[in-house]
């Protein structure tokens, strides 16, 4: 088995699981593999995956800005929040694309968000969805989120379509729910495609079908991260490699760490010293 570590950028298609997705790669990879930021089965778009060591590295990718594009149906209410659930009601008032536009300034920055019943968010060691399929109360609490841009992109009946800007941790089905709120009105979200998680866009993603080739679109674990960088060699580097810090005048942060020119992992400056915190390498 080739010890390699880096990530694909899988489109992924809506239907699929992202654990089914990623056991895709893992077969044609024939290596250990895990997946950042789970998209539910009805989406589809970007989903990283972290091939070989690579997955170490996901902790210094959490706070990178995700780009959706959603759709949401006005006037209609089911119990996930889309429309792969039980619809609980319908036939409410439809706002206008105007009105839309007036709302959405209040859901910018950061802002509480309660996220939905039927999602993978862990309720004393159970996931909320499971206990919501069970019939049970989902207790559930708010927790802040950020948008930096929520802004309408077209509509078509009761049908309006959405761009949206945000952190991790932001369940994109809870703004449309809270936007009709505030509208009068109620909504589930019939489409949902991921563009964009910092360094994996669309445009480096490839398809299902595609994976057999996935040497083509294989991506180099220090390409995904905007940082500076930092190289080692000699005595200084096997001091590193050993846990040792080292003394450092560069301001404080992380930093590509490199010894003898071949990418190790994550470095932090700290108090004018520099440590490995992450590595690749076996």
């Amino acid at each position: 088995m080739e010890n390699i570590s880096g990530f694909i950028s899988l489109n992924k298609p809506s239907g699929m699981s992202s654990a089914a997705a990623v056991s895709r790669v893992k077969r044609a990879t024939g290596m250990a593999c895990g997946h950042m930021g789970t998209l539910d089965p009805m989406a589809e778009g970007v989903l990283p995956v972290a091939v070989g060591n690579a997955a170490r590295l996901f902790n210094y990718l959490l706070e990178k800005e995700k780009v959706y594009r959603a759709e949401f149906r006005f006037g209609a209410e089911t119990d996930t929040l889309d429309v792969t659930g039980t619809l609980l009601r319908e036939g409410l008032p439809v706002p206008t694309a105007a009105e839309i536009e007036r709302a959405l300034p209040d859901f910018l920055g950061n802002i509480e968000q309660m996220p939905p019943a039927y999602s993978a968010k862990s309720v004393n060691g159970v996931r909320a969805y499971q206990l919501a399929r069970q019939g049970k109360e989902v207790a559930l609490k708010p927790k802040t989120v950020r948008v930096n841009e929520f802004s309408l992109a077209g509509g078509d009946g009761d049908t309006f379509t959405f761009v949206i800007r945000c952190g991790g941790g932001t369940y994109v089905r809870s703004l449309g729910r809270d936007l009709a709120a505030k509208l009068g009105t109620c909504a589930c979200m019939t489409r949902l495609v991921r563009e964009k998680s910092g360094y994996f866009t669309l445009a480096n993603s490839i398809g299902v079908e595609q994976i057999d080739r996935w040497r083509e679109h294989f991506i180099e674990p220090d390409a995904v991260f905007e940082m500076p960088s930092l190289d080692f060699d000699g005595e200084n580097a096997r001091k590193m490699k050993n846990g040792l810090s080292l003394p450092f005048g560069g301001k404080d942060g992380l930093y590509k760490l490199y010894f003898d020119d071949v990418f190790y992992g994550i470095a932090e400056v700290k108090d004018g010293r520099v440590r490995a915190k992450a590595k690749i390498c076996a």
